[in-house]
């Protein structure tokens, strides 16, 4: 059973043209698919309905074998798709990298002591355990990208939507970050214009054009 099954997606902002037209993808366990497309083409909306923080004109959006329809009916799908922002600073606020590791397993409720158990885990399956207790606004862009994947994995989705995750990585970062993910059990959506990054990375591609997704060759 795919992991998310959208049909026939329909979108447009307030007042402005469609951006999506007739979009269907389908995620499947363990798939890392990727969607190129220029900038401005809808990559980053697509994500977001995913997870429905925005709301699709026409269309519907099976996720985790139930269609989702309501905000309450999305509240599942977003502990069990996480969602990797283009701006780590829109991800990243506690003081430490160890806080903001365990802000999420502390929201789903786990004690203070298994959420530290968590991160030590994460940090440690990913080889950052030496950022456990650094400033987290003092590290580099690629630091924080790194940083908010771990934040992500804390929670244990099974998918992860990572929105331009090699965006302004020096090589070495960029290297890294292709290490972490190929290494990982969950399915994943990437979003990215980085084509040799796509192709380290993805399983599968899909490109953006005009509002509609088509194959593109791996």
């Amino acid at each position: 059973m795919p992991l998310f099954e959208l049909r026939d997606i329909h979108f447009a902002y307030r007042s402005g043209p469609p951006v999506l037209s007739e979009v269907s993808l389908d995620l499947e366990p363990g798939e890392r698919l990727a969607i190129a497309g220029p900038n401005g083409a809808g990559k980053s909306t697509l994500l977001h309905i995913m997870v429905g923080l925005l709301k699709p004109v026409r269309g519907s959006v099976h996720a985790f074998g139930e269609e989702r329809r309501a905000e309450a009916d999305f509240h599942e799908v977003r502990r069990l798709a996480g969602l990797v922002f283009q701006d780590p600073d829109d991800q990243l606020f506690c003081p430490t990298v160890a806080e903001d590791v365990a802000f999420g397993p502390l929201n789903l409720g786990k004690s203070r002591k298994e959420a530290m158990a968590i991160v030590d885990d994460v940090l440690d399956r990913l080889r950052l355990s030496d950022f456990r207790n650094r400033i987290t606004h003092k590290l580099s862009g690629g630091e924080k990208r790194l940083i908010t994947i771990a934040a992500v994995l804390a929670m244990e989705p099974e998918v992860l939507l990572l929105d331009e995750p090699s965006n302004a990585l020096d090589e070495e970062t960029c290297a890294r970050l292709i290490e972490i993910l190929t290494g990982l059990p969950q399915a994943m959506v990437l979003v990215s214009h980085d084509r040799p990054f796509r192709e380290a990375v993805a399983t599968r591609t899909l490109a953006l054009r005009g509002g509609r997704l088509e194959a593109v060759p791996h």
